[in-house]
């Protein structure tokens, strides 16, 4: 019995550890929209991350992720134009309340995501989209008295890509910036 039990001990110290699970903190995860309105100044709605998981093995550099972003969100403090990018012209709120990203390859640097390619779903369409990361790190939080990761993300969107047409008329370009920002703490 003792050397089955040895074996066991030894065979799962072999084995990689499995992925941890990791649920998105809705208070300090957010998307920012960027672009020149009129080629003037940037024009930026920030929009809430309500759900998401994040499944993340820094030791073998595997990762995984879900988040929904709440389109209904937006907020850039001009009402004017935060109306007319929810509108059926726009984002259409109405019929499309929420936007998925899913991450389908996660590239490392070290113990760190540094890239995370995957598509977005917005507007019932779904296109290819890659986050670079900025920064991202792991702590323990001493509130939650459990391990944090997160950082910030960015990408290029172009809004032709989910019939986004009534931003032209806004003044907004053909290329957005995408910023993402995610703390997520393992479950």
């Amino acid at each position: 019995m003792k050397a089955l039990l040895a074996a066991a001990t030894l065979l799962a110290a072999a084995l990689p550890a499995a992925a941890a699970d990791y649920s998105l903190d809705p208070t300090h995860s957010f998307a920012t929209l960027e672009a020149p309105r009129f080629g003037l100044a940037t024009w930026r709605g920030r929009l809430r991350l309500t759900e998401g998981t994040l499944q993340l093995d820094r030791d073998v550099q595997t990762a995984g992720a879900e988040i929904t972003i709440a389109l209904t969100s937006l907020s850039s403090g001009a009402a004017s134009v935060d109306q007319a990018l929810t509108g059926p012209g726009g984002l259409d709120t109405a019929a499309f309340p929420l936007a998925v990203f899913k991450a389908e390859r996660v590239a490392f640097a070290g113990k760190n995501p540094s890239e995370v390619a995957g598509s977005l779903t917005l507007r019932g369409r779904t296109a290819p989209l890659t986050l670079t990361a900025i920064r991202f790190n792991c702590y323990f939080n001493p509130l939650f008295l459990r391990e944090v990761c997160g950082g910030d993300f960015e990408a290029r969107l172009k809004p032709a890509d989910w019939a986004l047409g009534g931003a032209a008329a806004l003044g907004l370009p053909d290329e957005w910036r995408l910023v993402v920002q995610i703390e997520a703490i393992k479950q």
